[in-house]
């Protein structure tokens, strides 16, 4: 801006200092003619006028025609005159045209963001002619970019992809921080952690009604409330509880790689951050605590809303193949074992490397290995459901209960 402030500066000199030639010109072109009788000096009566007077109606007259306003008091009245008058018109013209465009510029520049957001909404609402959609789907899809630009228009990922990797992660960080302070998830986590999540996170907005996440999904993606309310909606349409500010959700399915096991409705406009199940693995498996923090308290919402809080449990079929080697190992040795102790006999005619084996096999099949990835905290626990005496077997709690900041659903 301050260039463009120095360029319109600079061009009203330029113009001041034509003007000033023009004049110049405008009176020293009749002084070498010795002032003709049909010249403007002469008409004036200024062959013997003080010179600052002489220059003021020469500079007067060269503004004139460079402003395209008139010729002055008088029109030219010689060829010479003529001459002069075009060639301070042309310049003046130029000038002008300069100026208009530098200030229009200027103007600009002012609020660009504003400016492109009017063309994008311009665009928006040609193509919605040119579809031509219905009137409530044109009004609700105005008053979405309404609330989701503000009335300005930024492309933000293009910002950011060319910043360098740290310039980024501290903007995303300063972007996130009224997030970072509102889910106590984050509170106590590592700082580490935070900034992994932060800077995968994506921006989106929801409408009142909108259904944000669809029961017997395949779960995609979890969210962080940042502004605004939404209900859990079970199955038989029944509003379980509302979340609000700082709560998170939608982290069960991508904990279980199973299906939506509730709904979420948008009470609100909602500003959520969407994290990717790609990328949510991606973090987790850096921080394992974390995920046995969500899974803890996944298991504890699923208890509440009346689902089996062993859906967290990690499946057979996610075990990594070294485990299942383990698993099969400890099983084949326990049999022989139970098979060569079943006879004294036998066991009394293995070798060495027999009974080696055999002693492996007891000592494996008395201990209790645990699971690999076992960062489940509820493998092995039978969590009740707690049920109310209310009507329809619903869970013993209202919409109006709150869950603490950490509460998650899906």
């Amino acid at each position: 801006m301050a260039s463009v402030f120095m360029r319109i500066f600079n061009l009203i000199c330029m113009m001041l200092l034509i003007g000033h030639w023009s004049g110049c010109l405008q009176f020293l072109v009749p002084m070498l003619q010795g002032f003709p009788s049909n010249s403007w000096v002469a008409i004036n009566e200024l062959e013997n006028a003080f010179w600052l007077e002489q220059y003021s109606w020469a500079l007067f007259k060269a503004m004139s025609h460079m402003l395209c306003i008139g010729y002055g008091r008088f029109p030219p009245q010689s060829l010479t005159d003529m001459w002069l008058t075009m060639l301070s018109m042309i310049s003046g013209a130029t000038c002008y045209a300069l100026f208009l465009g530098h200030a229009t510029n200027l103007i600009q520049s002012l609020d660009s963001s504003r400016r492109q957001y009017r063309e994008k909404v311009k665009q928006v609402e040609e193509y919605m002619a040119y579809r031509k959609l219905p009137r409530e789907m044109r009004q609700r899809i105005t008053e979405y970019f309404e609330h989701r630009y503000q009335g300005k228009f930024f492309d933000e990922e293009c910002i950011l992809g060319e910043l360098s990797e740290k310039l980024r992660e501290d903007v995303i960080n300063y972007n996130c921080r009224s997030l970072v302070a509102s889910v106590p998830f984050f509170a106590n986590a590592d700082s580490n952690f935070v900034s992994d999540v932060v800077t995968k996170l994506k921006y989106e907005v929801f409408q009142p009604g909108d259904i944000i996440i669809k029961e017997g999904t395949i779960g995609s993606k979890m969210y962080f409330i940042q502004e605004g309310i939404v209900d859990i909606v079970m199955a038989n349409g029944d509003v379980a509880t509302s979340l609000s500010d700082g709560s998170y959700f939608g982290e069960i399915c991508l904990l279980t790689n199973a299906r939506r096991v509730a709904s979420v409705r948008a009470e609100t406009y909602c500003n959520l951050f969407s994290l990717s199940v790609d990328h949510f693995n991606a973090v987790l498996d850096q921080y394992p605590l974390m995920r046995r923090t969500m899974e803890s308290v996944a298991a504890e919402r699923l208890n509440k809303i009346g689902k089996n809080p062993n859906l967290v449990t990690h499946k057979e079929e996610d075990l990594g193949s070294e485990s299942k080697t383990i698993n099969a190992v400890v099983n084949a040795l326990a049999a022989e074992a139970d098979h060569v102790n079943g006879s004294d006999e036998s066991v009394a005619r293995l070798n060495s490397s027999d009974r080696s084996l055999h002693e492996l096999g007891r000592t494996l099949k008395r201990l209790t290995l645990p699971r690999p990835k076992s960062e489940n905290n509820f493998a092995s626990q039978d969590i009740p459901l707690q049920r109310g005496s209310e009507h329809n077997g619903r869970p013993s709690f209202h919409k109006s209960d709150t869950f603490h900041k950490e509460s998650t659903f899906q």
